[in-house]
């Protein structure tokens, strides 16, 4: 199973994840403060990391931002908090991090998310600039129009705009510019993909919910993130 590092400054929020996870066959390091977790990352790589936003010490953003600078954020790293804004968790998001937990963290959330953390594949700081797009691709119009449907020409859309009807999967990486930041390519790419979601389920959040594996509260926060205005979502589901 996965080694698995938890920081928190909370000694309860450390044992009860700490139990949870030891029960689930993983191995689990526990740090307090940031100068810890910086201690136990260098020792040895963790799997995935559990790291909350508020600590006395050093904040997690601000840890995860030296790890980033450093590349070593080379593993999953969960933000938690109970406290934290929208802005904080996009922040923490744009950074590095993989997911966000918010407290109190339920067992079924935790182990889901941990799960889907550690299936996610992670790319170092130091390699990122290898997926951008060569500046000399910029032009290829493959990449700046949607490839033409079955039957009908391409026509080009507007960026982060949902198409009128469902066209095939593949359609859609037409409108993903790789001449850019991984982050912001991932950005459009998931904006692009709970748009494609919300389409085929007919704006209904229950099904896009259970589609996507987010529970409805994470996936309302996850579109206000990447700005797709849920109150025309749902007016079109009416």
């Amino acid at each position: 199973m996965a080694r698995i590092l938890v920081v928190d400054d909370e000694i309860g929020i450390r044992e009860l994840l700490s139990e949870i996870l030891y029960d689930e066959g993983h191995t689990v390091e526990l740090a307090e403060n940031a100068a810890q977790a910086r201690e136990s990352r260098l020792r040895q790589r963790p799997d995935l990391v559990l790291l909350d936003i508020w600590m006395p010490d050093t904040d997690g953003v601000s840890l995860l931002k030296e790890w980033s600078g450093q590349g070593l954020l080379n593993m999953p790293v969960i933000m938690m908090s109970g406290h934290a804004t929208v802005d904080t968790a996009v922040e923490a998001t744009r950074i590095g991090a993989v997911d966000f937990l918010e407290k109190p963290i339920t067992l079924q959330k935790l182990l889901k998310t941990v799960a889907a953390g550690l299936a996610r594949p992670v790319i170092p700081a130091s390699m990122r600039s290898r997926t951008e797009r060569p500046a000399t691709l910029a032009a290829d119009p493959v990449f700046t129009q949607p490839p033409p449907l079955a039957g009908g020409p391409a026509v080009a859309q507007p960026m982060g705009a949902a198409p009128s009807t469902p066209p095939h999967d593949d359609s859609y990486l037409g409108r993903i510019s790789l001449n850019q930041p991984l982050r912001e390519a991932r950005d459009e790419f998931e904006r692009i993909y709970f748009e494609y979601h919300l389409l085929h389920e007919n704006h209904s959040m229950t099904r896009v919910s259970e589609r996507t594996g987010l529970e409805r509260t994470h996936l309302y926060r996850k579109l206000k993130q990447l700005g797709i205005d849920t109150s025309r979502k749902k007016s079109s589901s009416a």
